[in-house]
């Protein structure tokens, strides 16, 4: 149903802060500065970190991008093994793939559907270079134990924030809870950013410069002179000829963040709680309509958690009923988009050799259980109350045609 238009739908375009995006671009119109001096870029960078209580950002061009140069940094060597998940989307693990290494897929919790610590302990070896997680969905992972596993067997954590900015585990933001993190400002996340950007924080100054380097094409550059130079055509065009020698330290890229981006991300950021906030009160809404059915069931965050809800997940008993609520979703207008695919099924993982019953509960949950509702500030007051009333009424349908009495709040079971 490409061409459908549905009454709730899965993503909208559009802007909570547009009035500020507006006034942004309007300033850099008639800015006659060089764009590429980098002041709105470094300033971004600074307001993020402290967003995120990171010492560095390091701003780039999407979250891919973020993705590869962080992977860059963990120095991975033929023979190296790293852990990551199989729930998530395909841009995560997909760096992974160009270095020769061993890539071992870690199954998850069927609650939260993050990396499970339990299963995570058994494929630590001493080949374990690093491990690349995810908050999925925006629901903080365990932390604090898989931080405590990593430390003991000396394993770096790259944390892929691309869902969870607006989050909170145990009072800290992801970005700041592993060794190296990444975040993704695509229009789609929890950021509204009218088109693309990424950024990677670290509290490393080492790595925050390895990374200024490898997001520019010639700043990892030194140029050396074995002699006098001679007059250019201009003060600043000294020519050397045959007397100028240069080596580089390192390849580098083209994948520093357009000064207009990063404007428009500092405009952003004031709006980020007001999104949120948005997100989490629909979250309620949908949760406490969950609680009439027994089938059916919402993604548990950690009690110690703040759940951001860049993705609104939940659980039917079995393929069936999961199948039949998607359907009778549709019908009502409601778009749903099932995310994601178990990564080691996917063909060039499975050239790999990964194959079917790796990661069990991965599996069953996308095959059998798993649905994702809408769930982003740019609904209206009127499509949030459509959701609301398509879910129950489907939900109802599929108990027998009778909508189930509310027994219990949403917050007196703890969600989030």
């Amino acid at each position: 149903m490409l061409d459908r238009s549905y009454v709730v739908p899965w993503g909208k375009r559009g802007s909570m802060s547009a009035g500020a995006e507006a006034a942004v671009l309007t300033e850099l119109t008639h800015d006659s500065t060089r764009l590429p001096t980098g002041s709105r870029r470094e300033g971004f960078e600074r307001s993020f970190a402290e967003t995120v209580g990171s010492r560095h950002a390091i701003s780039v061009t999407s979250g891919t991008v973020a993705l590869q140069l962080a992977v860059r940094l963990l120095d991975l060597a033929p023979g190296d093994e790293v852990i990551t998940t199989p729930q998530t989307h395909r841009a995560t693990v997909q760096p992974l793939s160009d270095h020769d290494v061993h890539v071992r897929f870690c199954d998850i919790d069927p609650a939260t559907l993050n990396i499970d610590p339990a299963a995570l302990e058994g494929l630590i070896t001493p080949r374990t270079k690093a491990l690349l997680l995810v908050h999925y969905g925006g629901c903080p992972a365990e932390m604090d134990t898989i931080m405590a596993l990593a430390r003991r067997h000396g394993v770096v954590v790259l944390e892929d924030c691309a869902h969870a900015l607006g989050a909170r585990y145990r009072g800290r933001s992801p970005g700041s809870l592993a060794d190296l993190a990444t975040f993704s400002l695509r229009n789609a996340k929890n950021g509204t950013m009218p088109g693309e950007g990424g950024l990677i924080t670290c509290d490393r100054d080492d790595w925050a410069e390895r990374l200024r380097l490898l997001r520019t094409a010639d700043r990892g550059t030194r140029t050396v002179r074995t002699g006098p130079a001679r007059p250019g055509v201009l003060p600043w065009t000294p020519y050397d000829g045959p007397l100028h020698r240069g080596s580089v330290r390192r390849p580098g890229s083209d994948a520093t963040m357009p000064e207009a981006v990063a404007a428009l991300g500092q405009a952003q950021l004031t709006g980020l709680w007001a999104a949120v906030g948005r997100r989490r009160a629909l979250a309620g809404r949908l949760d406490e309509v969950l609680t009439r059915y027994p089938f059916i069931t919402p993604q548990s965050a950690p009690a110690h958690s703040e759940h951001a809800y860049h993705l609104y997940t939940c659980f039917a008993e079995r393929q069936e009923l999961r199948d039949l609520l998607v359907l009778a979703l549709d019908r009502r207008g409601v778009e749903i988009q099932l995310r994601y695919f178990p990564q080691h099924l996917l063909p060039q993982w499975r050239h790999r050799g990964h194959l079917r019953g790796e990661c069990p509960v991965a599996e069953r949950s996308w095959f059998d259980r798993h649905v994702n509702l809408p769930c982003h500030p740019l609904l209206t007051p009127s499509q949030e109350d459509y959701l609301v009333e398509a879910l129950d009424e489907s939900l109802a349908e599929l108990n027998g045609g009778t909508p189930a009495p509310l027994a219990v709040s949403a917050t007196a079971c703890g969600r989030k």
